[in-house]
């Protein structure tokens, strides 16, 4: 065996925690095992110093010697021995059940159903306010006719001869065994000579079923409504799986969702913003009045509250959050144009500081910025000269 590095075997640091070791053990397992390289020597080589290297690094104790005298400290302990230490049995059984379809367990017992899930687009409307949708979905139930077995009624069921009806055989691989599905019977333990005529063999009918989903308030973009039982057919014995009905919200052209909250944006009229006033404002409950302050700003937010969305897991209800975006006038007829030069003359009075504060302000600063730029370059040059005197 070789003595190459565990920690380079494996590809791995020497800090690494015990689930990156199993993790790094896991691919080099599934890609180098025997079964799936038959003839291939060298991928049996890996496979093998995979494992010894695993079988040591799993182990705390074995790890620890290795740390500290190499493969000195741990030689006649690697790959000998009665079992698995350190959770070298519990990453083999996971790799042989990916495998292989088994474990190192005995007879499976009947399996549950698939779970199934639907995709589910509504509106942002029946979203908040809640509803109730009928979908069409296919389903796959146990056969009525044979009642499951895949048999013609009244025709023999034969043990399958190589599991003996376990519906998995042993296989033995080195120094460790396993369970695998049984490759004459496809993990079923019988042999159906006559197969039923109406599911052909399968034990199972397809065919499509309606189902009323209800959809409470509130609900949002990805939440999921599960309906217990309502998926695939299990094996005779076994219970169905469960359907799970995820919500998609189609994209509103007027409000924006963000949880509990509603967002839109509506355009103020020049004047209305200037004078104040009231507008009406959409809800997805109707029409609401928006009080509009005279000397509202374009991109000013006001909060309607409870005119949001009701929480689905509380009583607690969002808030519509309202922007208001100023247009300005466009198409202005000449006589228009002229009043609107001469309230803009009358605005640059000395009052002009009081009617356009913001712009007022933001030049300040602007020549405030180019004239200290100014004397930071007269002073510089100064410091340049200095005081000497030529």
């Amino acid at each position: 065996m070789s003595k190459r590095d565990y920690y380079d075997v494996l590809g791995v640091s020497k800090t690494a925690s015990e689930a990156e070791i199993k993790k790094a053990y896991r691919r080099l397992a599934m890609k180098f095992h025997p079964d799936r390289n038959p003839d291939d020597a060298e991928a049996e080589n890996k496979f093998k110093e995979a494992s010894e290297a695993y079988e040591v690094l799993s182990d705390s104790q074995k790890r620890a010697a290795y740390d500290q005298f190499g493969h000195a400290g741990i030689d006649g302990q690697a790959g000998h021995g009665g079992g698995f230490g350190g959770g070298f049995g519990d990453a083999f059984g996971d790799i042989f059940s990916e495998m292989f379809g088994g474990g190192f367990g005995g007879h499976r017992g009947p399996q549950p159903g698939n779970d199934l899930q639907y995709e589910l687009e509504i509106s942002l409307e029946e979203a908040v306010a809640g509803t109730t949708v009928d979908i069409r979905i296919p389903t796959k139930d146990i056969c009525d006719a044979c009642d499951g077995s895949g048999a013609e009624p009244g025709s023999d069921v034969q043990t399958c001869p190589t599991c003996h009806g376990a519906g998995q055989v042993r296989m033995q691989q080195g120094f460790f065994a396993v369970n695998r599905t049984c490759p004459t019977c496809h993990g079923q333990g019988k042999i159906i000579k006559t197969p039923c005529k109406k599911c052909h063999g399968e034990g199972y009918t397809h065919s499509n079923k309606t189902l009323s989903v209800k959809i409470p308030a509130g609900v949002d973009n990805g939440d999921r409504i599960r309906l217990q039982g309502e998926g695939e057919a299990g094996e005779p014995g076994a219970p169905r799986g469960d359907l799970y009905v995820r919500i998609r919200v189609k994209k509103h052209a007027i409000f924006e969702r963000d949880g509990n909250t509603l967002y839109c944006e509506m355009p103020l009229g020049f004047a209305t913003a200037a004078l104040g006033g009231s507008i009406e404002v959409p809800t997805l409950a109707g029409k609401a009045s928006l009080k509009i302050p005279a000397g509202t700003q374009s991109g000013q937010r006001f909060k309607l509250a409870g005119k949001g969305v009701k929480s689905v897991r509380s009583s607690y209800t969002g808030d519509l959050i309202v922007q208001v975006n100023i247009e300005t006038p466009v198409k202005l007829t000449a006589r228009q144009k002229e009043l609107l030069e001469e309230f803009d003359a009358s605005l640059k009075g000395k009052h002009y500081k009081q009617h356009s504060p913001k712009e007022h302000s933001f030049f300040d600063t602007v020549k405030s910025f180019f004239t200290g730029e100014e004397e930071e370059k007269k002073k510089s040059d100064k410091d340049q000269d200095g005081p000497w005197n030529g």
